[in-house]
């Protein structure tokens, strides 16, 4: 059974870059799309990023969009999120999941403040 690990998250200034990683265990990630997505407290989650896994296909929100990137590292059977110029309202806890989605974990704290 597929599990799925977020880890990368932490305190940046504004402007700042991090990597988030998605390790997966139980399972190959190649069969499957995956996304990434944050809910800030008291609001839905919100789809951030997808890569697909039929064709390499990726998908980002308008708010991410020319900032994030998304990529997979097959061999290592990890998706990564790079976030660049980050601003305090990326600030929420990220998840990654399948597209359609499974079990959610337990995510890694974001936050982007001076």
């Amino acid at each position: 059974q597929l599990q799925l690990v977020e880890s990368g998250g932490g305190l940046v200034q504004p402007g700042g870059s991090l990597r988030l990683s998605c390790a997966a265990s139980g399972s190959t990630l190649d069969y499957y799309t995956i996304g990434w997505f944050r809910q800030a407290p008291g609001k839905g989650r919100e789809g951030v990023s997808c890569h697909s896994s039929s064709d390499g296909s990726t998908y980002y929100a308008d708010s991410v969009k020319g900032r994030f990137t998304i990529s997979r590292d097959n061999a290592k059977n990890t998706v990564y999120l790079q976030m660049n110029s980050l601003k305090p309202e990326d600030t929420t806890v990220y998840y990654c999941n399948t597209v359609p989605s499974g079990s959610w974990g337990q995510g890694t704290q974001v936050t982007v403040s001076s």
